[in-house]
C-alpha cells in the first residue's frame, strides 16, 4: 500500500516538473534533464587568477648516495681493533603517484629532486637512507620521455612511477676487510642519482571545451556559467592558458568546462602556439564552438575551426559538437543567425553571454550530451 502511494506521488512530482519545462526546440533535447544551479556565493575579489596546467616539462634528479667511511677502531685494551668504517645511506628516489586529491599539474615544479643519503661513520655506524620524494599527480597522467615515447600511464589510484632512482650508498672500509687484507684503507663514494627529463600530460582535462576564434566571448561565457574568473578584455588573445570552471546541477552532478585559448588559421601548422592550443582541445570530450554571430559571415568562422581541428586529428573532429551563436544582443546578429543555421549541419544554440540570454538552455543541452556519453560505456558492457 505504501509503495503504491509513494509511486503515485513520485509520478505526480515528475509530471509536474516536466510541465514547467520550456517547449522543446528543434535543436534542443526534449527529455527531462537536471537543472543547473546558480552559485549564490559571491566571487573572490583577489587579483590572483589560477589557470589550469595540463602539460608540463620536468627534470627528475635522484638523491646522491652517502660516502663510505674509513676508520679504525681504537680501544684502551686493543689499539689495533680493526676497521670500523660504516656504509653510506642510499639516496632517495623521485616517485610520481596518481591520486584524486589534485586536479592539475600547477603544483608540480620544473625540477624534482630527492634528498641525499647520509655518510657512514665510525664504530660501524651506517648512514641513514634518504626518504623518497613523492609527487602527487592527477589520475590519467601520461609520462613521456624527450622523444615523445610513453613510458608511464598513471591511470589508477595509488599507481606509482619511479622517475629517477637515487644512488647507492658507498661501502666503508669494514666491508673490504678480509683474511688477506685486515686493515683496508679504502672506501667507496656514494653513487650519483639519475637525472631524467619527462613530459607530463593529462589524458583528460574537462568534459566540455570552448573552441573559437579570438574575442568570440569564451571567457565571458565561462564567467556566466561558473565561478571561474578568466581575464576578459576587448583585445584578442586575452586567454593564453586554459581556465576551468565547474557547473553544478541539482542532482549533485558536476561538469567541468574549460575556456581554451583562441585558435587562428593555420594553427595545425603550429602557427603561433597552434599545436599547443589544439592539444588542449584534444583533452576535452565535448566541443562547443563559440561563434561571434554579429561578425560578417560567422559560418566561415566555424568552417575555419573545423578545418584546423580535422587537420590536427580526425578523431577529435568526430567528437560531439554544438555551435554556440554568441552576442545575439547586437542588432546585426538576427539575420546572421538565420544564415548560420542554413550554412551548417551542426545544432546551433543562440545565446548572449553578456546579457545571460538562453544560458539556461545551453546548460541543459550540455547536460544532455554529457548524459549520452555516460550511457555509451554501459550499453557496450551490457552487449557483451
Amino acid at each position: 500500500m505504501w509503495s503504491s502511494l509513494v509511486g503515485r506521488i513520485s509520478c505526480r512530482l515528475v509530471t509536474r516538473q516536466r510541465s514547467i519545462l520550456p517547449p522543446a526546440n528543434a535543436n534542443f533535447s526534449s527529455q527531462r534533464v537536471a537543472i543547473a544551479l546558480r552559485s549564490k556565493k559571491p566571487k573572490s575579489d583577489k587579483p590572483t587568477i589560477n589557470y589550469f596546467v595540463d602539460s608540463k616539462h620536468i627534470r627528475a634528479v635522484g638523491g646522491k648516495g652517502g660516502d663510505g667511511c674509513i676508520s679504525f677502531l681504537r680501544l684502551w685494551c686493543n689499539e689495533n681493533a680493526g676497521p670500523d668504517g660504516g656504509d653510506g645511506g642510499n639516496g632517495g628516489h623521485v616517485v610520481l603517484q596518481a591520486t584524486c586529491d589534485v586536479r592539475d599539474l600547477n603544483h608540480v615544479t620544473a625540477i624534482l629532486s630527492a634528498d641525499s643519503g647520509d655518510k657512514g661513520g665510525n664504530k660501524d655506524c651506517h648512514g641513514k637512507n634518504a626518504s623518497h620524494t613523492m609527487v602527487k599527480v592527477p589520475l590519467g597522467t601520461i609520462v613521456k620521455d624527450n622523444s615523445g615515447k610513453v613510458v608511464g600511464d598513471l591511470d589508477t589510484e595509488g599507481k606509482m612511477f619511479v622517475a629517477a632512482r637515487g644512488g647507492a650508498g658507498g661501502k666503508g672500509n669494514h666491508f673490504f676487510a678480509s683474511d688477506m687484507e685486515q686493515a683496508p684503507q679504502v672506501a667507496e663514494f656514494g653513487g650519483e642519482g639519475e637525472q631524467k627529463a619527462y613530459i607530463l600530460e593529462l589524458r583528460s582535462m574537462a568534459h566540455v571545451g570552448f573552441i573559437g576564434l579570438p574575442n568570440a566571448g569564451k571567457s565571458t561565457l565561462l564567467r556566466a556559467i561558473s565561478r571561474a574568473r578568466p581575464k576578459v578584455a576587448s583585445y584578442p588573445f586575452t586567454t593564453l592558458k586554459p581556465h576551468l570552471g565547474m557547473v553544478q546541477y541539482d542532482d549533485y552532478e558536476q561538469i567541468a568546462v574549460a575556456d581554451l585559448p583562441g585558435l587562428i588559421p593555420d594553427s595545425h601548422k603550429n602557427k603561433g602556439l597552434g599545436i599547443q592550443f589544439l592539444k588542449h582541445a584534444e583533452r576535452c570530450s565535448i566541443l562547443l564552438f563559440v561563434v561571434d554571430v554579429s561578425a560578417e559571415e560567422p559560418w566561415n568562422h566555424f568552417h575555419t575551426l573545423m578545418h584546423e581541428i580535422s587537420m590536427f586529428s580526425e578523431e577529435l573532429a568526430n567528437r560531439p559538437k554544438v555551435i554556440i551563436a554568441n552576442k545575439i544582443d547586437l542588432p546585426e546578429s538576427e539575420r546572421n543567425l538565420q544564415l548560420l543555421e542554413h550554412h551548417v549541419d551542426v545544432p546551433v544554440i543562440s545565446i548572449s553571454a553578456k546579457m545571460g540570454t538562453n544560458v539556461a538552455e545551453l546548460l541543459k543541452e550540455i547536460r544532455t550530451i554529457y548524459d549520452s556519453l555516460e550511457k555509451k560505456p554501459e550499453a557496450k558492457d551490457g552487449g557483451t
